[in-house]
């Protein structure tokens, strides 16, 4: 399998810590793949029309996106922990912060292209809505943070460390975890996870 994949994407690697959970790391080659909203590249976009990562091709040529249907098809490749639970109250559970992780992400990323914007278009307003929205989520994150920790870690636990991991790698002077110590706590024990640690973004350019 071929993945369209960046060290800097939140997307990417909730796709790699599924990949690690699972053990198919060495079944993934990885291909560099620059994604930018306003330059579609014509590699990704050979594979993806959306020209958006994270994209994987599978041996046969198909070809898979976004990164929930990516984690889902990784998921059923192995024997072990299903990381999208099969049924019943834990699945519904796991598919909701798998939601609210990937809603946190969507926000932090059009928040950061806002901010990225030259001093006289952003639009203030926008950007105080996703502020607004990033610390609700926070605010809810920090009150389940019990279940999260009995929950078996799975799909949910993945997008909410990924949004997690995203504030300290682009929103360093947020302080997120002030007012937030229960789940800032949850965090930093799991990133003690080798798939997380493996995983973590790096700037590199």
């Amino acid at each position: 399998m071929k993945l369209h994949w960046s060290p800097r994407s939140p997307y990417v690697r909730k796709v790699m810590i599924v990949a690690y959970e699972a053990g198919l790391v060495d079944r993934i080659e990885r291909m560099r793949s620059v994604a930018a909203m306003r330059k579609p590249n014509p590699a990704i976009m050979r594979d993806n029309p959306l020209s958006k990562i994270p994209t994987l091709v599978l041996d046969d040529g198909r070809v898979l996106f976004d990164s929930a249907v990516i984690c889902e098809y990784l998921d059923s490749l192995h024997a072990r922990t299903p990381l999208f639970p099969k049924s019943g109250q834990t699945r519904w559970d796991a598919l909701r912060w798998h939601a609210l992780g990937d809603g946190l992400l969507d926000a932090l990323i059009l928040w950061r292209n806002e901010r990225e914007r030259e001093p006289g278009q952003r639009l203030q307003d926008l950007m105080e809505a996703f502020e607004l929205k990033t610390r609700a989520a926070l605010a809810v994150l920090d009150r389940e943070t019990q279940p999260l920790e009995a929950a078996p870690f799975g799909i949910g636990h993945i997008a909410i460390v990924c949004a997690l991991g995203y504030l300290d790698f682009r929103f360093a002077g947020f302080d997120w975890r002030s007012g937030h110590q229960q789940i800032a706590a949850w965090f930093d024990k799991q990133s003690q996870r080798p798939s997380v640690q493996n995983t973590a973004p790096v700037d590199d350019q």
